[in-house]
């Protein structure tokens, strides 16, 4: 039986309000991030007490989460990206190692280059 083979990378999973999706999408697409997925509608409990995830008037007014798998390299330029903008903004960014089956779906032809 043949298996996958696995190479190491980096999630970052990013909460943020909706109104901002195109700030955070825009910083990624710029970083050099090949794709993201993106969830809306969150729910859960955070330091601002409970949060229902439902869309009250728009997307807008709903947190999202987006997920980004991406080679080590660009983990400090994104979060550097972010850095001025959490200041001022709700929301966080978890980091964690992950392997993934299928790298060339998450390089850039500039990184991969470079290799």
């Amino acid at each position: 039986m043949k298996s996958l083979n696995l190479s190491p990378l980096k999630k970052l999973e990013i909460i943020l309000e909706g109104a901002h999706k195109d700030f955070a999408t825009d910083l990624l697409d710029r970083a050099g991030v090949q794709g993201y997925t993106i969830v809306g509608n969150l729910s859960g409990k955070g330091s601002h007490g409970i949060y229902e995830g439902h869309v009250m008037f728009n997307e807008d007014d709903v947190l999202i989460m987006i997920i980004v798998a991406v080679p080590e390299e660009l983990v400090a330029p994104i979060l550097e990206g972010f850095a001025p903008f959490f200041d001022k903004h709700t929301g966080v960014v978890f980091v964690s190692d992950i392997q993934v089956s299928r790298l060339v779906k998450f390089r850039s032809e500039r990184s991969s280059t470079s290799n």
